[in-house]
């Protein structure tokens, strides 16, 4: 009896023992994981995760990103909170230099690093470069809104008006967050140089520069996500001689009549993902100039708008080298034009290996658009040397035309021809009426490949005597050399 007596006091204190040695041990671990105020561990959702692939049913029909973001998952990083660097955040006072000292902390971690703007706040910036490279990956967190000066009138005299913000040889960051870059573009706008604001489209006299709101240049691995963007002086992003670009789950809203508000402008850019975004505004939602290769446009909702485009291209006589670029299961709608393809005369170069799949139209006044005599007054000389255009594919494209243009537009150069244009399954209604409108062609070869609706006859057959083959040759060369 006393033996069991002590062996029970015995496993009572040698469990009350362990109960204190391991309470004492993870209380330790604890007290020394905790960070301090200054080292502030984050933890930040991922961004939402991209919307279902768009099958050839019109499922992928609708006017906003998905809004649910994936299961949120702890992702460990040190954060740099504008608030934190002296940012007030009230829409009125300038808060750049906040943003600047933000970004030069961030930048020369060796961790990864979140620069964050927060939720309920308003934040002014003047024109401002952000530059690297940073030693370590960068997540810029936009959860409020954050806005340019309000005008050209609030403008800083001796800065550029041509750009806003801009993010300069940067290497793997991302651009994300719930909140709202606000580029206040009316003000711009309305300025008389505007093509809208003189008589019968003839701008009036008077400095007309106006800034872009994001622009990336000479960087690479960028990432751009989940923001809503709005009413940009001119372009809503550009990307400049910038490699491996994913920009996806964006809302892009500008009114119909602002002038030069492309969504999306990519140039002399490679290795391109647009996805899963919609894009209302005053010109090309995506817009896609000199020197871009291997771009997928994907599951885009664009208009009212001037459409999707590739160019203008060869302005002044200049070299454009464009190739593998596919633009697929994305609505069109309510816009001058669908998809484009449009080059000034006299320039030279090549546009090959296009694709353009599952596109629904609605409404829209020039659906399929080949426009080599591109030219924005009315005096433009003729001239014999053009950008080539060769392997087009345009399938399944269906949908209504406003009856005011034809439903096919291939106005191909006099002097270097369109090659292997293939059409299939096409059907292009128009939006009133019965009237069917002809098709109209210029120098276009090609083939349908099943009955298209309209029939497009003015498709010429098989290949014209005279290739531009050293039109190829130097894109094909330039194409080399940019992969090596």
């Amino acid at each position: 009896m006393v033996t069991m007596t002590l062996s029970k006091i015995f496993l009572l204190a040698f469990s009350f023992f362990s109960l204190f040695f391991f309470t004492c041990t993870e209380g330790r671990v604890h007290a020394k994981s905790r960070p301090k105020h200054s080292d502030i561990v984050s933890h930040v959702s991922l961004p939402p995760a991209p919307a279902p692939q768009a099958p050839v049913s019109p499922s992928y029909y609708k006017d906003s990103p998905s809004p649910s973001p994936s299961p949120i998952q702890r992702n460990f990083a040190r954060v740099y909170n504008v608030l934190s660097f002296g940012a007030v955040g009230d829409g009125v006072t300038d808060d750049t230099q906040a943003f600047k000292m933000a970004w030069d902390t961030a930048c020369l971690q060796n961790e990864s690093a979140i620069l964050l703007a927060p939720g309920d706040y308003s934040f002014m910036i003047l024109p401002a470069i952000f530059t690297g490279p940073c030693k370590t990956s960068l997540v810029f967190q936009i959860d409020g809104t954050i806005m340019p000066p309000d005008g050209p009138e609030s403008w800083p005299s001796k800065m550029n008006k041509r750009q806003w913000l801009v993010f300069y040889r940067i290497n793997g960051m991302s651009m994300q967050g719930g909140g709202v870059i606000d580029g206040r573009g009316e003000k711009w706008w309305n300025l008389p140089c505007k093509p809208h604001k003189g008589i019968n489209g003839t701008p009036l006299p008077g400095p007309c520069d106006s800034p872009v709101a994001i622009r990336f240049f000479t960087s690479s691995n960028l990432t751009v996500q989940g923001l809503r963007v709005k009413n940009s002086p001119q372009f809503h992003f550009r990307f400049d001689n910038c490699q491996n670009v994913i920009v996806q789950m964006l809302s892009i809203k500008s009114p119909a009549q602002s002038p030069n508000t492309d969504g999306i402008h990519i140039e002399n850019t490679n290795n391109v993902q647009i996805h899963n975004s919609v894009v209302s505004n005053g010109d090309d939602c995506v817009s896609i100039g000199a020197g871009c290769h291997n771009v997928d446009i994907k599951n885009i909702t664009c208009g009212p708008s001037h459409g999707i485009s590739i160019g203008s291209l060869g302005i002044r006589n200049s070299r454009a080298c464009v190739s593998n670029i596919t633009v697929t299961d994305s609505v069109i709608k309510h816009s001058d034009n669908g998809v484009r393809i449009k080059t000034w005369q006299g320039g030279y170069g090549s546009v090959s290996k296009i694709t353009f799949h599952n596109i629904h139209m609605e409404t829209v006044r020039n659906p399929i658009i080949i426009d080599q005599y591109y030219c924005q007054t009315r005096n433009c000389s003729n001239q014999t040397s053009a950008v080539y255009i060769s392997d087009i594919l345009y399938t399944n494209i269906k949908g209504t035309y406003d009856i005011r243009s034809p439903p096919l537009h291939l106005a191909c150069s006099d002097s270097v021809p369109c090659t292997n244009l293939r059409l299939s399954e096409i059907e292009l209604l128009p939006a009133q009426g019965q009237f069917m409108a002809n098709p109209f062609c210029w120098n276009a070869y090609g083939a349908m490949q099943n009955l298209t609706i309209p029939p497009v006859p003015c498709l010429l057959d098989g290949i014209p005597q005279f290739l531009p083959q050293n039109n190829i040759d130097q894109c094909q060369n330039n194409l080399y050399q940019t992969r090596m």
